[in-house]
Formats: C-alpha cells, sequence, structure tokens
C-alpha cells in the first residue's frame, strides 16, 4: 500500500507541473524573439516544444526583408550577389524598385558590389559573355576581374544641374572604367584606348555592348566618357543608341 501511495504522490506532482506550463505556452504568445530566431534556453524539452516554437513559424524572417544572399541572382546562375530592399528616394525619378547587389557576373568579379536592377545585372552578365571574354581571349590568362567607375547614385545626367535624371538614379546603369586579367595586368580604358595593345580589345567589346545595352557610350562619344564605358538599359525609340 505505502508503493501505490508513493506512485500517486509522484503522478500527482508530475501533473501538476505541466499544467503550471501550459498557459504560457499556448500558442506560443509568450515566446520571446530575438532577431527572429527563439531564445535558446529552457532545455531540451523546451527547444523540441512545437507550441513554444508556433510564434517562430508565424514571423517573417528578417532576411526576406533585408538583403538577401543569392548564388543565381535574378534567376541566372552566374550572376552572383544580394537581393536588396527597394530603393526609394525624396528627388523625383530616383530609385529602384526591385534592387539588386552584384559582386560577380560570369566568374568575374567586380570591383566594388554594384546596385541595380535584373535588366541592368542580366545585359551586364551578356556582356561578360559575349563580349569581354571573348575580346580577352586567353591573354593574360584572361578575365579576372571589372573595375566599376559607378553604379547607383541619384544624380542628374553628367552632373549637370537641371538636367533629367541619369539611369543612374534609377538603377539601370553601370561604368566600366578597366578590365583586369588573372595574371595582374589592367585594360585601362582611359590609358588603352588609343595606341595600346589592348585597343583592339577594348573597341571590340564596346561593339559588343551596342544592343545588349540600350546605351553604350565611350571614349570620343561626347567628351565625358574618355574614361570609362557607360552602358545603360535605357529604352529609346529608334533603338540602341552607341557611340
Amino acid at each position: 500500500m505505502r508503493r501505490f501511495a508513493l506512485i500517486g504522490v509522484i503522478l500527482a506532482i508530475g501533473v501538476g507541473g505541466c499544467g503550471s506550463d501550459r498557459p504560457a505556452n499556448r500558442g506560443g504568445l509568450a515566446l520571446p524573439i530575438v532577431g527572429d530566431l527563439p531564445r535558446e534556453g529552457g532545455g531540451l524539452m523546451s527547444r523540441l516544444n512545437p507550441f513554444q516554437n508556433a510564434s517562430f513559424r508565424g514571423q517573417t524572417p528578417r532576411a526576406v526583408t533585408g538583403a538577401r544572399a543569392a548564388g543565381n541572382l535574378c534567376g541566372i546562375r552566374g550572376i552572383q550577389g544580394e537581393v536588396i530592399p527597394p530603393i526609394t528616394s525624396a528627388v523625383a525619378g530616383c530609385g529602384v524598385a526591385a534592387p539588386v547587389r552584384v559582386t560577380h557576373v560570369d566568374g568575374v568579379k567586380l570591383s566594388q558590389a554594384a546596385i541595380m536592377d535584373c535588366e541592368t545585372a542580366t545585359a551586364l552578365h551578356r556582356w561578360v559573355q559575349r563580349g569581354v571574354r571573348p575580346a580577352v581571349g586567353r591573354s593574360g590568362g584572361g578575365v579576372a576581374g571589372l573595375q566599376v567607375a559607378a553604379h547607383y547614385v541619384c544624380r542628374p545626367r553628367n552632373n549637370m544641374a537641371g538636367a533629367r535624371i541619369s539611369e543612374h538614379g534609377r538603377g539601370r546603369a553601370i561604368d566600366i572604367s578597366a578590365i583586369q586579367l588573372a595574371d595582374g595586368t589592367q585594360i585601362s580604358v582611359a590609358r588603352d584606348w588609343r595606341g595600346s595593345r589592348h585597343a583592339r580589345a577594348l573597341r571590340q567589346m564596346h561593339r559588343a555592348a551596342c544592343g545588349t545595352f540600350g546605351t553604350t557610350l565611350g571614349p570620343g562619344s561626347d567628351g565625358r566618357h574618355d574614361s570609362h564605358f557607360h552602358y545603360d538599359t535605357a529604352q529609346h525609340r529608334n533603338g540602341p543608341h552607341c557611340r
């Protein structure tokens, strides 16, 4: 009889202990959230409790609304970088509804992570594949990097006061000032466009950008692009604008 009485006391204590936890765990609403993740504590049973983790499953992770790394950005395996939140601006015409921050295109590293929209990122990837790589070939071990002179920035065209907003301010433009080769050689637009053994390659890759981008500008185009290539995905009534 004493044995049965002792078992009854143990069972009563166990049931009472479980009952005291139910109000706090019902629906998981009392669980603190830190960085959208439940705090680790309370032992193994606390971490495995499906009710306690219910609030975590119902939250939108911050990674979805913040920067989100991706290895196949814009649906293309060769574009690497991250999705970032929409860019808004108090300046009319500036901003990017669905921006990405690109670090690599077709295995080629950008000198700085460049912000643009997916249409521009796709055009840049296509240009590297069909323009830069064929123009450089195996010279210097092949293409390793692109020197980015400018990407997203809210400003007027050519930094001229009163001018229309540049495509840079819409996330639809990128400026490239040099091509980096695997052996460390740098093919500079400013230095090598004329009178250099790399001049032919630069001109070939610049021609390949026409049609890939809506606007293609470089040395000799308007006096403002002698040090870099300007590419953007603006649409023109008469087709691509290439100079």
